[in-house]
């Protein structure tokens, strides 16, 4: 395959995700890293992409589903109930792993006045606890994401692994038969290192998630625990979790 086509493929990708993987594309296109990494160089130069460790992120605008802001707007009402449900579930003491994502942040927004200990790789989640004197936060440290406001990378991988933690507390962006899912693999590394550091797992999402099989598998349904959810979730799917066994809370 030519450079000029590679560079074709290489921006289409980027359509559909934001973050590629440096050896998935020596695999995809069978070439050479010398060859893909001029490839990269090029787009860097054109200012469509930036090269980071593992591979290279988007600099073209894309639609709400990697900004934060615009995510804490969608389905809020749903969002503001699986927060207050899913921060229920900690009890004062524990030490609780919070992921990235706008319905995390809820939960967060309901853990304020409870005495707990929070790792979290989200700049926005820990900004919530920012004058708490109850709430012990720590930052995992990486790579910031561009406008979701989380900490990823090589470096945040290592913090998790050093640690232990009661709970995490999680969103994701798809949930079918086969487990959760991802669009994002820059993301999903960090928040497999977050399920195997945890005793018990957690998901926020509301019912647009279920279905959806979001391109990169992250676990399976067995690796988690609980899952709180709006109303408006299916039977069809309150079915496939029980069969799984997997607790479903209905905010």
């Amino acid at each position: 395959m030519r450079q000029a086509e590679r560079i074709l493929k290489v921006q289409e990708l980027f359509t559909k995700q934001e973050f590629v993987n440096f050896e998935e594309l020596c695999k995809s296109f069978n070439a050479s890293k010398s060859s893909i990494r001029r490839d990269l160089m090029e787009l860097e130069r054109k200012g469509v992409l930036r090269r980071v460790h593992g591979g290279a992120i988007s600099l073209q605008t894309r639609d709400e589903v990697m900004d934060f802001g615009r995510l804490s707007i969608s389905s809020h009402d749903e969002k503001t109930s699986i927060g207050k449900v899913a921060a229920s579930l900690v009890e004062d003491g524990q030490t609780v792993i919070m992921g990235g994502g706008s319905t995390v942040a809820e939960v967060a927004k309901n853990l304020i006045g409870k005495s707990v200990q929070i790792i979290t790789n989200s700049i926005p989640v820990a900004q919530i606890f920012w004058d708490s004197k109850q709430v012990e936060v720590t930052l995992t440290g990486g790579y910031l994401f561009p406008r979701l406001g989380v900490q990823l990378g090589p470096i945040c991988e290592r913090m998790l692994n050093s640690v232990s933690a009661d709970i995490l507390i999680m969103g994701i962006r798809g949930i079918t038969s086969v487990g959760i899912s991802d669009s994002n693999s820059l993301i999903v590394e960090s928040l497999r290192t977050m399920i195997k550091a945890a005793r018990k797992v957690i998901i926020v999402a509301d019912h647009s998630k279920f279905g959806r099989d979001a391109m990169i598998h992250v676990a399976s349904l067995s690796d988690v625990d609980q899952i709180v959810t709006d109303s408006k979730i299916s039977r069809e799917f309150q079915e496939m979790l029980r069969e799984n066994q997997v607790e479903c809370l209905i905010a």
